[in-house]
């Protein structure tokens, strides 16, 4: 898979993708993750990215020809710009972006993009919570982590993606390592007690009450598919 990142600071994604999972994937040749300079296409001696918004208002806005020189190149991608208008970012989502072969992720800064790019040169909008950032770097970072997870051959057992948080609608469980007692904690009983049906049974249970108690958006949306 190949992620592009459309940028106005590249040294952002320096050290996140030189760690992790991510380094992993991008060694072993699974992923390809390039950074564009947004100010390369920057205007006059200043490379300027942004200017005022017609209406009058606060902050500055990014101008529609340093983006659109940028994006023109990717137009063979699917283009996702971060954006606390877009639409939520879930596992869902997650999913449907890692069957792409190429993505490419704006960050935007300032108070927004001119909508005449996203209008022409933008295929999806995605948020990855209510809240404001001071701009798309950290989002975009989000997506390929989360995305990069999986992609066949990075996760080492791939049965630990598909019985994760968000599989199915709900919460993952709580779970234990050694040692058995630590301080008086004790790790539950069912989990040392061999018996895997118990254990099935215990982790279901523990997933619909962690939901239910933490997520009720979550355990209300999960009921009613489960009673349709």
């Amino acid at each position: 898979m190949r992620i592009s990142v459309a940028t106005i600071f590249p040294p952002y994604f320096t050290g996140p993708l030189d760690v992790g999972l991510v380094k992993r994937a991008i060694d072993a040749g699974i992923l390809t993750v390039d950074i564009h300079d947004i100010r390369r296409h920057g205007l006059g001696r200043h490379r300027q990215v942004d200017d005022t918004p017609y209406g009058g208002g606060a902050g500055m806005v990014m101008r529609v020809e340093p983006l659109v020189a940028t994006l023109e190149p990717l137009a063979d991608s699917h283009r996702v710009l971060m954006s606390p208008a877009g639409i939520p970012l879930d596992q869902t989502v997650v999913d449907r972006l890692a069957t792409l072969e190429h993505l490419t992720l704006v960050c935007g800064r300032y108070e927004g993009v001119d909508q005449r790019v996203i209008d022409s040169h933008i295929d999806e909008e995605i948020s990855i919570g209510d809240y404001v950032l001071a701009g798309g770097e950290a989002a975009a970072l989000v997506v390929i982590e989360a995305v990069t997870r999986l992609l066949p051959g990075v996760v080492g057992n791939p049965e630990s993606v598909a019985h994760e948080s968000f599989r199915d609608g709900l919460l993952e469980e709580p779970v234990y390592t050694k040692p058995a007692e630590f301080q008086g904690q004790k790790v539950p009983d069912v989990l040392l007690s061999g018996d895997h049906a118990r254990i099935a049974s215990w982790r279901e249970e523990q997933r619909r009450r962690r939901t239910e108690e933490r997520r009720p958006d979550l355990w209300e949306r999960f009921v009613a598919r489960s009673d349709s």
